[in-house]
């Protein structure tokens, strides 16, 4: 029996093993984009997807789709009927992905790159490390401006590549190989968690874990658990954020100052959800120091030093704390002078902003900067830059019989745009 392989191969890779699972999954994301609580997918039809020639789905269920996997239908093995929009746009994505498939090879061949399918012990030219960095220095950067959902693909991908390479290296290119697998595959975590995909976060967090724990590598391992706790403060645990991080910490002395940095940055948050503010600015004071000594050579556990990379994280850990009119003054100097090149991180930090506003009784601001915020978290797709729209819509309901209500109504107006 034929089967949609697109589909199945989609769900196994966001680590739903059960079809049950994947159908409950979609039902969730699908009533969070659609804001619809009564919105499901069975398990039924979830098979029927998975079976050879789907039908096309319902605009709602298209919606929901998109949300869970980050994919468009066309892209999930759903053929679209002639004379949709889709069918032509993925016609020409599909002709853009062979032009960037073909400029890929150019690239690698130029560094010697063998046939990754073929496994056998072989020597892998040590050039291909310094590649792969290079190219997630662009992932990175590309993050910034993009969001998460159009690289997704990518950098799994990528990994995969890496992975392959690794089990036919030998010696100190294998490790080599190893080190910058376990960056991508952070990475991809980081995007899924971006995107709102949280088992599939997971299910990333751990193979970095994995790959980290077949090297003696005690910054690697501690890099892993700084991104763990990343991930325990955005489902609000903060306790277990904090927890990570001190094991992390526990061997300090051992540790690159660039790993201490992330630890003590993401133990600061996690103490913002405890309430403890002493902790979060001795965190943030001893990691601003130490920032000043990192070693830019180590090309992973990427510390953001500007000016504003720790006045960035004070900020956030004060709003949550409720400590919103000192939050404000600190947003009012990020967000005055933020690089165009950021334009997600930008997108999220007005959105804070906003909230200070309205904590601090000036709607209009608020409304004034949750639009800017608004535009740019329509097309970065970013679940988490949404989480924080949605959590200053909530904050300004006391104005919802008001004209600002009807205000941040067509401010936000983007976001239900997206959805359909």
């Amino acid at each position: 029996m034929r089967t949609n392989g697109r589909l199945r191969a989609a769900r196994l890779d966001h680590g739903w093993l059960s079809q049950e699972k994947a159908a409950e999954e979609i039902s969730t994301a699908g009533r969070l984009a659609l804001g619809d609580p009564y919105f499901t997918v069975s398990v039924r039809t979830y098979r029927r997807w998975e079976s050879d020639g789907p039908g096309w789905p319902r605009p709602d269920t298209a919606a929901a789709l998109r949300a869970a996997f980050g994919l468009g239908p066309e892209h999930l093995g759903f053929t679209p009927p002639p004379g949709h929009p889709a069918r032509l746009r993925h016609a020409e994505e599909a002709s853009s992905m062979e032009r960037r498939s073909f400029l890929a090879a150019g690239s690698v061949a130029a560094l010697g790159m063998v046939n990754a399918a073929d496994l056998r012990p072989r020597d892998i030219d040590p050039a291909l490390v310094g590649y792969f960095y290079q190219q997630l220095g662009g992932h990175y950067t590309a993050d910034m401006m993009l969001g998460p959902r159009d690289l997704i693909g990518t950098v799994t991908e990528q990994y995969r590549l890496i992975s392959d390479l690794t089990r036919a290296a030998r010696g100190t290119v294998r490790e080599e190989l190893i080190q910058v697998g376990v960056a991508y595959a952070a990475l991809a975590g980081w995007l899924h968690q971006d995107a709102g995909l949280w088992d599939s976060t997971a299910y990333w967090h751990g193979i970095a874990q994995m790959d980290a724990q077949m090297l003696a590598n005690t910054d690697l391992t501690a890099y892993i658990l700084s991104n763990m706790a990343r991930l325990r403060s955005d489902l609000g645990d903060g306790r277990a954020a904090v927890d990570l991080c001190r094991q992390g910490l526990s061997e300090r002395h051992r540790l690159s100052h660039r790993i201490r940095v992330n630890l003590m940055h993401q133990q600061a948050h996690g103490h913002s959800l405890l309430g403890e503010r002493t902790a979060v600015d001795q965190l943030l004071d001893e990691a601003s120091a130490v920032v000043e000594v990192v070693d830019p050579s180590i090309p992973w556990g990427a510390v953001h030093h500007n000016a504003y990379f720790f006045e960035v994280q004070r900020a956030t850990c004060y709003g949550r704390m409720g400590l919103h009119s000192e939050a404000q003054h600190i947003w009012d100097r990020i967000n005055a002078d933020m690089p165009p090149a950021a334009r997600r991180d930008t997108g999220v930090y007005l959105a804070r902003q906003a909230a200070a506003y309205a904590a601090t009784g000036e709607p209009e601001h608020a409304v004034t900067l949750a639009a800017q915020s608004a535009e740019i978290a329509a097309q970065t797709r970013s679940a988490r830059h949404r989480k924080e729209l949605e959590a200053l819509r909530q904050s300004m309901s006391r104005w919802r019989d008001d004209p600002i209500g009807d205000r941040l109504v067509k401010a936000l107006k983007p976001l239900a745009a997206q959805n359909h």
